[in-house]
């Protein structure tokens, strides 16, 4: 029989390595049924990891909120990643880590009986943004739909619970947006499906400080802008503050740093990335080339 195709990505499901395209998880495990799980995702550019103890740490830090045992430590997970990404022979690669809660045993509702279940799979790089929107700028609209309040799911512990993520982007698509982010009950922004939202207002540089997941992306914004000398504020931010800003971005492990060009229909500055958007954007890419936040992967193995 040939070789099967791993170039679309590979998988680890159940202790094996198998392509992307047949990787399966077992419909009654919680995860499916009721999104019990957590998850990370860290990117490879060039050949290497990108900031994976970061990654790896929040991971960790996930599964123990959820009451999740992975069953393998960091460097066990590192070698999982690494054999997928092996495999594929992906030099660019998105490379997602999962814990799911399994299955109790059969009638039971007690999910500390529950045998919870490592997953992990690499594919080709994804962007968020694609090309054009990545020079231009992307079109941002504000939801009314509220994100699930902390009170409720942590929403510093990554999981999916998307419902009202999918609902707002859903009506922002709808309206002809290219993504959406979302607002608190007093109406300050917090955070998009899969990305954390920074504006330049008065000059500084400010993010929301909480009410959404601190993702490894824009911790690397925060670290990058105080490095520069940049001005930066983690507090509040209102849904006009950013509607008014002088310049919008996203920061995600699907592209970065992503500008905003509109928000909610309106040019954002002069429509067009700001030059601290841009300065941001160089300084993440080279970035990936610093030994102290990259991890290169042996493809010789």
């Amino acid at each position: 029989m040939p070789a099967p195709d791993l170039s679309k990505g590979v998988a680890f499901v159940r202790g094996q390595y198998v392509p992307i395209g047949e990787a399966s998880i077992p419909i009654t495990d919680w995860g499916f049924l009721r999104s019990d799980a957590t998850y990370d995702v860290v990117t490879v550019w060039d050949g290497s990891f990108f900031r994976l103890d970061a990654h790896l740490e929040r991971f960790m830090r996930s599964c123990q909120r959820w009451r999740l045992d992975p069953g393998l430590t960091p460097g066990q997970i590192t070698g999982v990643l690494s054999q997928c990404v092996r495999l594929s022979g992906l030099r660019a690669s998105y490379v997602e880590m999962i814990c799911t809660r399994g299955q109790p045993p059969w009638g039971s509702r007690d999910p500390r009986l529950a045998v919870n279940q490592f997953y992990a799979f690499a594919v080709p790089y994804v962007w968020l943004a694609n090309a054009q929107q990545r020079e231009a700028g992307l079109h941002l609209m504000i939801s009314d739909v509220q994100r699930i309040p902390a009170t409720s799911v942590d929403p510093s512990a990554k999981n999916y619970h998307w419902n009202d993520l999918t609902m707002g982007l859903l009506g922002a698509l709808d309206a002809g947006a290219d993504s959406v982010v979302l607002v608190d009950s007093v109406g300050n922004v917090v955070e998009g499906p899969g990305f954390n939202v920074f504006c330049v207002s008065h000059g500084a540089l400010v993010t929301p400080s909480e009410g959404m997941l601190e993702g490894v992306s824009r911790r690397t914004v925060i670290e990058m802008a105080r490095a520069l000398g940049l001005e930066t504020q983690l507090r509040a931010l209102p849904a006009d503050e950013l509607r008014g800003a002088e310049e919008v971005f996203i920061s995600t492990s699907g592209g970065g740093v992503l500008p905003v060009s509109r928000v909610d229909k309106r040019p954002v500055g002069d429509g067009r990335p700001g030059p601290i958007t841009q300065r941001l954007v160089q300084t993440y890419w080279a970035w990936h080339a610093d030994p102290v936040y990259s991890q290169p992967i042996d493809y010789s193995l």
